[in-house]
């Protein structure tokens, strides 16, 4: 290799700070990316004390302010969540499932799902609620 005096033009481009610079923005993305995924997001009502009630194997029914279902975090009909819970049912007889509603729901869709919880024997059953802030 011949050495390159110093009025001579380069005839490469050191790419290195600029790889640099991109596995840094790829590992910002990454992490922010995988901090913002969450769930689904309702507004939950108040209450003054709430247990915890997470559990490894505990179903979690969302019903959004639209009205949706959701179990744990695929979007279902009333039908498909009644199959489903029936087979987590048969799998696990003492199946704990907590019931997350936005509190500007109507009433009358989470006593539907309620009322479904009842009908397959589901004993183990909680309503998720935020602490009341004194």
């Amino acid at each position: 290799m011949k050495a390159q005096a110093d009025n001579e033009p380069y005839d490469e481009i050191n790419i290195t700070p600029m790889l640099d610079l991109a596995y840094v923005l790829l590992v910002i993305f990454i992490i922010m990316t995988t901090a913002s995924v969450q769930g689904i997001k309702v507004n939950l009502p108040k209450a003054s004390a709430a247990p915890s009630l997470a559990k490894p194997q505990t179903k979690a029914i969302t019903i959004t302010a639209e009205g949706t279902l959701y179990l744990d975090t695929f979007p279902v009909t009333l039908e498909q969540l009644e199959t489903t819970l029936a087979q987590y049912k048969a799998a696990n007889p003492d199946l704990p499932v907590v019931v997350k509603a936005d509190a500007t729901i109507q009433y009358e869709r989470v006593v539907e799902v309620l009322e479904l919880v009842a009908r397959l024997e589901i004993t183990q059953l909680g309503l998720v609620t935020q602490r009341l802030v004194k």
